[in-house]
This record gives C-alpha cells, sequence and structure tokens, in this order.
C-alpha cells in the first residue's frame, strides 16, 4: 500500500512539475495550486525547498520586470505559427548594419514561447543579425547549467554572456552602432518600452487561458515547440492547459482585471494612440518600443486572442507594418 501510494505521489509530482516547466516556457507566473501541490510532495519525500518558478525565470522567487510577469503568456504564448504578409501596399527596409560592426557569434538561450526571448529576437530579425537558438528544457534546464544565471533570455554575443532582456536590447543596440552616430533614445521611447514589461505583458496571460479551448490552444503550442520529451510534453500539454485556465481567474483578481478581453483591447488601443498618426513609434521606421511591443505580441497574434485583438482594435495595421519591415527571421537552422 506505500509503495503505491509513492508512486501515485510520483507520477502526481511528475505532473506538476511538466505542467509548472510549461508555464515556465511560457513566461506564466506558476499557479499557487500547483506550487503548493508541489510543495506538499517536495516536503513529503524530502526533496527540493519548495521554490516557486516565476515566468521565465525557473527556480527565481522574483525576477526583473523584464523576464517576469504574465505575461507570458504569453508569450505568450504562442508564437505565431506562420507570420502573415502585410496588406499594406508600403515596402519597408530593414536597418543595415556596418559589416565591421555585426556581431560574428550570437548565440541565444531561450524558451521558444517566451515574450521576453521574442523581445530579444524581434531586435535580432529586425536588424538582420544572424543568430543560433538553444531551445532550453525548463524541466531539467541541462541546457544552462552551466550559467549562474538561471533565466532566459541569456544571449552569447562573441563570447560575452548578456542577460535580462531589455538589458541585452540595449547593449546588442549599443554594439551594433558605431561611436559616431550612437543610438539615441528618448524619453517617449523608455517610457514605452518600460509600459510593455509592466502592464502589456500582464494583460496577456488571462486572455490565452480565458478558456478552456483557448488554454488547451495556448499549451498545444508551448509544448510542441518547446524543448520537452514525448511524455513531458503530454503530460504538460493537458494538465497545464486545466491548471493555468483555473489560475487565470487569480490574475485577473491580481491585476484588477474585471474583463480580460476589454483590457486586452485597451492595452491595444492605448499603444495605437501613443503612435498618434504615426508609423512607428519611432516615426518612419521602428524604435526599440516598436520592436518590444511587437515582439511580445508576435507569439499570441495567431491565437484566438490575438486574432480577436486585431479584429476589435485598429492595431492591425500597425502590426502589419511592423511585420513587413522586421521580415523573415534571421535565425540560423541548425
Amino acid at each position: 500500500m506505500f509503495r503505491m501510494m509513492r508512486r501515485g505521489d510520483a507520477l502526481a509530482g511528475s505532473l506538476i512539475r511538466a505542467s509548472a516547466a510549461a508555464a515556465a516556457a511560457a513566461a506564466i507566473e506558476p499557479p499557487l495550486l500547483l506550487r503548493h501541490a508541489f510543495l506538499s510532495t517536495s516536503t513529503w519525500y524530502g526533496r527540493g525547498r519548495g521554490r516557486g518558478r516565476r515566468s521565465c525565470i525557473p527556480n527565481n522567487p522574483v525576477g526583473s520586470s523584464a523576464h517576469y510577469g504574465v505575461a507570458g503568456a504569453l508569450s505568450f504564448s504562442v508564437a505565431a505559427a506562420a507570420a502573415s504578409s502585410s496588406s499594406s501596399s508600403d515596402v519597408y527596409a530593414k536597418e543595415p548594419v556596418r559589416s565591421d560592426l555585426l556581431p560574428k557569434d550570437v548565440l541565444l538561450y531561450q524558451y521558444e514561447a517566451c515574450p521576453f526571448c521574442n523581445k530579444v529576437k524581434a531586435v535580432l530579425d529586425y536588424y538582420d543579425i544572424p543568430y543560433k537558438v538553444v531551445e532550453v528544457n525548463p524541466i531539467s534546464k541541462k541546457e544552462i547549467k552551466w550559467s549562474d544565471y538561471k533565466k532566459v533570455p541569456i544571449l552569447t554575443v562573441d563570447g560575452e554572456h548578456l542577460v535580462d532582456s531589455s538589458a541585452i536590447i540595449d547593449n546588442l543596440t549599443h554594439r551594433i552602432h558605431s561611436p559616431s552616430h550612437p543610438y539615441q533614445q528618448d524619453d517617449e521611447e523608455t517610457k514605452w518600452r518600460s509600459w510593455v514589461d509592466t502592464h502589456l505583458v500582464h494583460v496577456l496571460s488571462p486572455n490565452i487561458y480565458r478558456s478552456p479551448s483557448e488554454a488547451l490552444q495556448s499549451f498545444d503550442y508551448i509544448t510542441s515547440h518547446g524543448n520537452f520529451s514525448f511524455t513531458e510534453r503530454i503530460t504538460a500539454k493537458y494538465a497545464g492547459a486545466v491548471a493555468m485556465y483555473f489560475v487565470s481567474k487569480n490574475l485577473k483578481k491580481k491585476y484588477n482585471i474585471t474583463d480580460e478581453r476589454a483590457a486586452l483591447y485597451e492595452a491595444a488601443e492605448t499603444w495605437v494612440h501613443a503612435l498618434d498618426g504615426r508609423e512607428f513609434l519611432g516615426g518612419s521606421k521602428p524604435n526599440l518600443a516598436d520592436l518590444a511591443v511587437f515582439g511580445v505580441l508576435r507569439p499570441i497574434r495567431y491565437l484566438m486572442s490575438g486574432k480577436d485583438m486585431v479584429e476589435h482594435t485598429r492595431i492591425g495595421e500597425w502590426y502589419a507594418r511592423m511585420e513587413n519591415v522586421v521580415g523573415e527571421s534571421s535565425r540560423i537552422k541548425a
């Protein structure tokens, strides 16, 4: 009997860890019910210390705003399975980087569905900087065991390790602009980059996990594109979807969200209002705030929540322009 109980608890622990790992891969705050269940299981067998995960920061109590937050989801969740071509007849060009300033060896450690990883990728793609990707297993994290920093994204640029999405972007932008013509960031750009990390990301999770079908759609993407074993994938997909559906209700309370879709639409309209008739916040070309908003929204664009957002707000034209100008990924396929 005791042996059967141990097996049952061991299986429950595996389910909890797999679903929590999937949530981490989506940069989502893990459900308290999973955290408490895992704590109970760990305590029962004397394993671990029951430390909770937050967003793209497994095993870290609280991360910087550039990493933690619900947003994950947004990640959320879920990166577009296929980018649609812009309906605009305008043609926008990427910003070329001088060959002598172009990094030679760029490696991104990421979770595919992490919104903050997608922020970094938006910058790499826009500036057409070739990069390789290492998909981190959110359960074992063996791919980043060499690092004392246990969060993603981690970007290695010509041998130097960079961490924290916003800091990575600042460092990278500094590298690819000549000292005689440094990148100039004004107060407006700084304000809206902060808005992405402190507000926009928090309205995503309640939307992509709003209903059982949307939660399952999100976790199907997360587990299909993440670095999971077959067993982990199946377990995390269903256990994670069920858990996050219920957790999304708590997230609404935490962030004072009454109607999740209304909050998403309001955030989209707030961004459009900030554009004030301009093609991009940066004027005739995107700045880092444009790339941050685009990077965070790109994962959810073709989920039900993203489709509703484009249908019911004015953000669609700007998003199409961003898809056009960012263009194809500069990722080097293995």
